[in-house]
């Protein structure tokens, strides 16, 4: 059995994780696809703004930001569904989902300092990923989830944006931009607020005016955001939910790795398996010396065609056996039996047929790494 096979058939959540270029994008449509296959609903959903998930699924007009079906020949039990974080456009339904009515939407949308945050602002896209990740969790469509994140450490910043959010929601500052809200001051009663005058102007009175305004305007729906932001933290820490990690058998890759295995240790997450991509086979049990050998015994005896065969195979072997050693500290981190092995395929991934084939190797019965 594949040590993936526990994740597709029993979470109901999965978050991809891994650097920039390991094949963790098409890693999570065959987790989708095979999902899908076992006849399960599921949804592939990628914050990466690389946008390689439309790609890998061979939809040539790409994603939108809501789920869209994926059409898969030959799978009738199950369906899989994928969609592109629109941060802008996840925003604006959030806020249009919570606000006590359309006009107090329509007055934070057409604020200025919102169309910035939900535009430019650092931290608002992760935010928008959780949000995204509750809003299809809660999906009666979907009984799975796959996470396709950006690279390792924005990956984090998703994983920790829950959190960050709840405790902006209750620090000083955010608090200060509501005393006009909560006092029944009008939003140009700040100039006469020492403090507040002082931050406009560092950042322009304008600025403030525009952000007290969307404070004002926000009034009411913090409570629903800070819900939502501990009810994503507890479905990451949910049983149902695992993570996979991604990685190819290159040094950099595999520190980034480890690394990341580490740090969501720290927040209290484990590592359900790890996917190896790009990995020469060993081609037998042969080792390296053997193949030498018989090279060597070749050329003894006239062969040379044979011994070039041979010589080859020594070849490969030894990148296959310096691969397994680069792989040593990610294998000390989430322990052998983890380790799920995918080999250098012949070419790029780029539609469903070639997801097919990585999915045969990801699911089939293959001994882990030593």
């Amino acid at each position: 059995m594949s040590g993936l096979d526990g994740v597709v058939g029993d979470a109901r959540v999965v978050v991809c994780c891994g650097s920039g270029g390991v094949g963790k994008t098409t890693t999570a449509a065959v987790i989708g696809i095979e999902a899908a296959r076992r006849g399960r609903n599921v949804v592939v959903v990628t914050i990466d703004p690389a946008r390689r998930l439309a790609d890998a699924l061979g939809l040539p007009d790409g994603l939108a930001g809501a789920p869209q079906r994926v059409p898969l020949a030959g799978i009738e039990a199950g369906e899989l569904w994928a969609m592109m974080l629109d941060t802008p456009a996840m925003f604006e339904r959030v806020v249009r989902a919570n606000a006590t009515d359309t006009e107090q939407a329509d007055r934070i949308v057409d604020n200025r300092f919102y169309q910035n945050i939900a535009e430019a602002l650092s931290g608002t896209q992760e935010y928008m990923a959780s949000e995204a990740l509750h809003e299809l969790h809660a999906d009666e469509r979907f009984d799975l989830v796959v996470v396709d994140t950006p690279p390792s450490r924005n990956a984090l910043d998703f994983l920790e944006a829950p959190g960050v959010l709840a405790r902006f929601l209750d620090h000083k500052a955010f608090r200060l931009m509501m005393v006009p809200t909560r006092t029944g001051f009008r939003v140009l009663s700040v100039a006469t607020q020492p403090i507040l005058r002082a931050i406009g102007r560092i950042v322009g009175s304008d600025v403030l005016t525009d952000a007290v305004a969307f404070f004002q305007a926000f009034a009411g729906m913090d409570v629903g955001f800070r819900e939502r932001a501990e009810e994503v933290t507890a479905l990451l820490h949910d049983d149902g939910t695992k993570f996979l990690l991604v990685s190819s058998p290159q040094r950099d890759t595999v520190t980034e790795a480890a690394w990341f295995a580490d740090q969501i240790a720290e927040q209290g997450f484990t590592v359900a398996a790890t996917v190896v991509n790009r990995l020469h086979p060993r081609f037998g049990d042969g080792s390296v010396a053997d193949a030498s050998r018989r090279a060597d015994t070749a050329r003894d005896r006239g062969e040379r065609e044979l011994a070039a065969l041979w010589d080859n195979l020594a070849d490969l072997r030894t990148v296959a056996q310096a691969e397994r050693r680069e792989l040593q500290p990610l294998v000390e981190r989430v322990g052998a039996e983890a380790i799920v092995e995918v080999p250098l395929l012949p070419s790029d991934v780029h539609d469903v047929a070639a997801l097919t084939v990585l999915g045969e190797h990801l699911f089939a019965v293959d001994d882990p790494a030593p």
